[in-house]
């Protein structure tokens, strides 16, 4: 099943999550309105929302409950995405100037936190402790993600390992939720709720490691920011790990460099994508990315077929085989 496929299933619900989400910033004062537009009609794939609506038809039907639920875990998506940029001091984001670039970082802070509690608004409306119970958990995660992540930043001696617990909570927590949601909303078994948890969770590794391969082998054009700019903010990710635990010590000396410097000025991008290619790293993070993919593929097998079941069966290809 092909992407277009998958999204051609949820059209109509997904124009729904639209609505819900344009309604939510207007009549709000006029900053909020300007960057609301601005972040939640910049182009975004929609995965999340997708997801969580393929869920819930995997289970029965999208309810207005669902259409509100995906439009809050967009909602805490954006939210983290405008806080990241400012961290990173960020200049682009989908192609185009982020938040902090055209509003700067005070107005920016506060957008972020007006997403957050927007989005929690709207989840306390559906008066259910256990929704509300596992969008604080994953935002928890996620912030906490972006706190390790700080605590790793200009380091390059952290061990796969901590990388994984930065993926885990920074991407894999929210995959987690989209599943999870649809089956506490529709009242779904303990056992169920809690496989289709674990297999967002997986889901959202591997879309996490495809993105730490694409960051240094995309192009500027085709992912919508700069390349390796992970590297170039200070931060190590799985792919480069392995330069530093396997390579030489001139070449770990190297990655050390653009880490420290923040640029690729002493050191020219080329080699340290040289450096990966010689010691497998892009391979190898592929294979643990295509793990994850396996264990959730094979865990939708223990569900009723139907074409939402096959559809998420197919997202981890579409994971794996993606160029932004």
């Amino acid at each position: 099943m092909t992407p277009q496929e998958i999204y051609q299933l949820i059209v109509p619900d997904l124009v729904r999550v639209e609505e819900e989400l344009q309604s939510y910033t207007q009549g709000s004062i006029r900053p909020i309105a300007d960057i609301g537009e601005h972040v939640l009609m910049a182009g975004g794939k929609r995965i999340r929302p997708a997801l969580l609506l393929l869920t819930a038809k995997m289970l029965g039907d999208v309810t207005p409950p669902m259409i509100r639920l995906a439009a809050v875990v967009e909602l805490i998506h954006n939210a983290t995405l405008v806080h990241d940029d400012i961290i990173d001091e960020a200049d682009t984001r989908r192609g185009k100037p982020s938040v902090n670039a055209q509003w700067g970082n005070s107005m920016t802070v506060l957008a972020g936190d007006w997403l957050y509690m927007q989005s929690f608004n709207v989840a306390l409306g559906e008066r259910n402790l256990d929704i509300l119970s596992t969008l604080i958990e994953i935002t928890q995660k996620m912030v906490e993600g972006e706190m390790l992540q700080l605590t790793l930043l200009g380091k390059a001696n952290a061990n796969c390992d901590q990388l994984l617990d930065v993926v885990k909570r920074k991407t894999g927590y929210l995959f987690s939720g989209c599943m999870k949601l649809p089956a506490i909303a529709s009242r779904t078994d303990s056992v169920t709720t809690a496989c289709l948890a674990e297999i967002g969770m997986s889901l959202g590794m591997a879309f996490q490691l495809v993105d730490d391969i694409l960051d240094l082998t995309s192009t500027q054009e085709t992912l919508g920011k700069p390349v390796a700019s992970d590297l170039k903010e200070g931060k190590l990710t799985l792919p480069v790990s392995l330069v530093m635990s396997d390579g030489r010590p001139e070449e770990a000396s190297m990655v050390q460099t653009v880490i420290s410097e923040r640029e690729f000025r002493s050191v020219k991008s080329r080699d340290i994508l040289t450096f990966v290619e010689k010691y497998d790293g892009l391979g190898r993070t592929r294979r643990i990315a295509e793990d994850y993919a396996r264990a959730a593929t094979s865990a939708l097998a223990e569900f009723p077929p139907s074409p939402y079941r096959d559809a998420i069966i197919a997202i981890p290809d579409f994971i794996l085989n993606r160029n932004k």
